[in-house]
């Protein structure tokens, strides 16, 4: 252990790359890919001989292999929105692969949806399990044929993880349906209140009319309030309350559903705190007015504890805590969706723990680093009164709630929510740094205390981007003008090092 303890922290064992620089976004010549050659692996402080030291960058990317392999591709699936095409089996840990033998390093990780790095040998022990083989090959119907084990399987994996508060779930198969499905919720509970319990039945024209999409029986006249900028998925209630791109929404019909304004905070924060607070005071009483005023009330208020797709937009605790006690006194459930955030990244399992709220979300959505999906609820009345009310065939996937239980496991075994916090401070430490060195190269640097889950605003982004992956980084943007950082949770302090140190030939190569 002191080893894997001194190779943490020294940065002696760092590879150093003194590449030329570059004057076009992507390609690389010979001379400069040749700098890019990393050692043999070497010792994660997690696992022996996992990962190698440092990228290996040995054609533009993509190169001449990855190039043809899209090229047949793209005969029959769309590749119009490819970051990069990898080879799985030749990527582990925090670096991501692809045809040409090119080795970067991913703090993208899959647009955040990897939790403890490529090819994890405690994740490749679990889905050789009896019971992963089970779950693939016996797939089962969950809500008609649900595995005798099933309780067990819940209780000792999502639900062991379940947020204060909060000791059911509905579990689904990605994060737009999570959402999608707490939209249904929602709104079934709050009809059901209405009319004045779950024993009273409905009436023949609420059953006539739904079926003619019509009120009564379609609840047209309710809502749900989203902010804008927000990103909550690609179905059509998720999709009604996105606000980040037009490219997500257009063509689709979408519901007449408020939207209200998320504080635009400046930073830094300590140098903007009453302005900060001035903004966030009036997003809050436009979110009351809505709620109380909007033609379509709102049974729920959406909201990301940062706004990930949008732009990395955050809030302060006090915020949210705003928002909780607005939504409670107004009868209005709070949905907090967690798709991007949850599972360890800002530092805390959940991101919405960092707001110390006196009464727990109402429901509260996962995927992504999961595995799996759904959400999670504490009041008995979010289930419906009937059942088919809410259910489809698979209703979620056995073999993912499997490897997110062995997920969870690994985090608590290697203490990787506390890790991901202490590392999440060594590296923001280090982009104040250059934040400070180069102005307006990294603007509005934010993330502070939220773990890993870092973001700053680049004048060139996507120029930015594409020059990343010829120095060997993968990494990623949101918004207009941010790039953001998702690394995984054995994301370390020498991976740190390697990232800065790449950031910074970017904004010297301009």
């Amino acid at each position: 252990m002191s080893a894997c303890r001194a190779l943490r922290s020294s940065s002696n064992a760092l590879v150093r790359f003194s590449a030329a620089r570059l004057t076009r976004p992507v390609a690389v010549s010979l001379n400069s890919r040749r700098r890019f050659a990393a050692s043999a692996l070497t010792m994660s402080s997690f696992y022996p001989n996992w990962e190698p030291e440092g990228p290996t960058v040995k054609t533009e990317i993509p190169g001449p292999q990855a190039k043809a392999a899209i090229a047949d591709l793209d005969e029959v699936f769309d590749t119009r929105s490819l970051n990069m095409l990898t080879d799985y089996s030749r990527s582990s840990g925090n670096y991501i692969a692809d045809p040409d033998g090119n080795v970067l390093l991913d703090v993208y990780a899959q647009i955040a949806s990897i939790p403890l790095g490529y090819n994890n040998p405690a994740l490749r022990k679990a889905s050789q399990s009896d019971a992963m083989i089970n779950g693939l090959i016996n797939r089962p119907a969950l809500g008609n044929f649900p595995p005798a084990e099933w309780a067990e399987i819940l209780r000792t994996g999502i639900l062991k993880v379940a947020p204060k508060g909060l000791d059911q779930v509905f579990t689904a198969m990605a994060g737009s349906d999570a959402n999608e499905t707490a939209y249904k919720a929602a709104f079934m509970y709050r009809r059901q209140r209405d009319r004045g319990g779950p024993d009273v039945e409905f009436t023949e024209e609420e059953m006539n009319s739904a079926m003619a999409n019509q009120s009564p029986g379609a609840s047209n006249q309710l809502s749900i309030l989203s902010f804008k900028t927000a990103f909550h998925g690609r179905l059509f209630g998720s999709l009604s309350t996105t606000r980040s791109k037009p490219i997500h929404k257009l063509d689709i019909p979408a519901f007449d559903w408020p939207q209200a304004t998320f504080p635009e905070l400046k930073y830094p924060l300590e140098a903007h705190a009453a302005e900060n607070a001035e903004a966030e005071r009036a997003a809050l009483d436009e979110v009351e007015r809505l709620i109380t005023t909007y033609h379509a009330p709102p049974c729920a208020v959406v909201v990301e504890p940062i706004q990930s797709e949008g732009g990395d937009n955050h809030a302060s605790p006090a915020f949210f805590r705003g928002l909780r006690e607005v939504t409670r006194r107004h009868g209005v459930l709070l949905i907090v969706d967690e798709v991007q955030t949850g599972v360890g990244a800002t530092g805390r399992f959940w991101a919405h723990e960092h707001w110390d709220l006196p009464h727990p979300p109402d429901m509260v959505t996962f995927s992504k680093k999961a595995q799996t999906a759904g959400y999670y609820f504490g009041d008995p009345r979010l289930r419906p009164n009937k059942p088919y009310r809410q259910f489809n065939t698979w209703m979620g996937d056995p073999a993912r709630a499997l490897l997110f239980r062995a997920i969870v496991d690994e985090v608590e075994r290697l203490d990787l929510v506390q890790h991901t916090a202490r590392v999440g401070e060594y590296l923001f430490g280090k982009l104040e740094g250059l934040a400070e060195k180069y102005p307006g190269e990294f603007a509005d640097l934010r993330g502070k205390g939220m773990g890993t889950f870092i973001a700053f605003d680049s004048p060139r982004r996507d120029e930015f981007l594409a020059r990343a992956k010829t120095l060997g980084l993968n990494i990623g943007g949101s918004g207009q003008r941010a790039v953001r950082l998702r690394p995984m949770l054995v994301f370390e302090e020498k991976h740190a090092d390697i990232l800065v140190d790449v950031l910074e030939r970017i904004v010297t190569s301009w």
